[in-house]
């Protein structure tokens, strides 16, 4: 995956919702990243269509089940030619095994299997809902380093995580070992539903692997210039 570029949230209902927003790109290289909402009005088409297009995918719907279900998945999305895929670390040791297995025996000979990563805890989780709704008594940063070893103990290719933890997380695990970090923002703009947040800057600092952007680029007044902006900022080149 490439890292340079930041991956951009289609969090559109319909695919010609998603093709108007990048019209304005015209042909630029991006990432981007279909979620739930998108996938499942439109299905296995809307990546067809970005393929087109020439995107770089992650199709990030958060599998979570017994491991012979998510197997049974991963083979299918493996057929779908995207870039990177996620699990929930919460399903465990062999869920993630299994995750890793259907993606190997989905993926075409001769082809490289989608990169595999695991969500640690959601960026809208916050310290207080974790213990109080979660019933986790372990505090956020130690939980999430720990489902971070346990993925990369069952082969997976990293974790998506907040900024805040990256450092904390390559502490115990591999440097090649991928930090998707959503929840990125603009200094002036609004967090809304995300609590653990962060600036492109901040993010590099930090050593994300690669940074997630939904509403800074998409709800922008001008979006391809934002999608600059941010893009500038994670490279580190000053404006």
């Amino acid at each position: 995956m490439n890292r340079n570029l930041p991956i951009i949230a289609l969090d559109f209902a319909t695919a010609e919702e998603t093709l108007a927003f990048l019209q304005p790109f015209h042909n630029e290289q991006l990432f981007v990243k279909v979620g739930m909402e998108l996938f499942y009005q439109e299905g296995p088409r809307i990546i067809k269509l970005l393929k087109e297009r020439n995107c770089e995918l992650f199709l990030d719907l958060k599998l979570h089940d017994i491991p012979t279900t998510v197997n049974k998945a991963m083979k299918r999305l493996a057929g779908l030619g995207v870039d990177l895929v996620n699990v929930h670390a919460a399903g465990g040791k062999k869920m993630m095994e299994a995750a890793v297995e259907g993606l190997e025996e989905g993926t075409a000979s001769g082809k490289k299997r989608p990169s595999l990563i695991a969500v640690t805890q959601l960026t809208s989780t916050s310290e207080h809902m974790l213990k109080e709704e979660l019933w986790i008594k372990n505090p956020l940063l130690e939980t999430v380093v720990h489902y971070s070893k346990q993925a990369e103990e069952s082969g997976l290719d990293g974790v998506v995580c907040s900024v805040h933890e990256a450092g904390a997380i390559y502490e115990q695990v591999s440097p090649s070992f991928l930090t998707v970090t959503p929840g990125i923002r603009l200094s002036e703009d609004a967090a809304n539903d995300q609590v653990r947040v962060a600036t492109p800057a901040v993010a590099r600092e930090k050593g994300s692997s690669a940074i997630v952007v939904g509403r800074s680029i998409t709800k922008a007044d001008n979006p391809v210039k934002a999608y600059e902006t941010i893009r500038l900022e994670w490279e580190g080149i000053s404006q």
